[in-house]
């Protein structure tokens, strides 16, 4: 604060962000911010992979198709497809559910997994 010739802020999230985005040149200037920014990038990519795991380092769950009479299994590991990037889920006889169907397919797995049928 003493190069700056400005007094501390308050410690509070409102008076931080001020200071923080009127000094943001001089502070990205200093020798420790491109430490500070690895270790702020770290922290971000490890708050991410906690909310938002990468789908292949989970373990795939593998249940009985709900298609009635299907003898195929649903593998819910999401998958891309086609050339728009949505994603669906599939069971091994060809069944497929895209994200808007997966709230109900959840469901109907749930019915199946408590012997109800659906």
């Amino acid at each position: 604060m003493e190069k700056l010739g400005v007094t501390a802020p308050a410690r509070s999230v409102p008076q931080l962000a001020r200071f923080l985005t009127r000094h943001l040149h001089w502070l990205a200037a200093q020798p420790p911010a491109a430490d500070f920014a690895g270790e702020t990038e770290s922290l971000v990519a490890e708050l991410r992979s906690t909310i938002d795991p990468d789908p292949t380092s989970l373990h795939t769950l593998i249940r009985q198709c709900v298609v009635e009479d299907c003898a195929g299994t649903i593998s819910a590991s999401p998958k891309n497809t086609g050339t728009s990037g949505s994603r669906s889920i599939e069971c091994s006889a060809g069944h497929s559910w895209e994200m808007h169907e997966w709230l109900t397919l959840r469901q109907l797995m749930e019915r199946q997994r408590k012997g109800v049928s659906a």
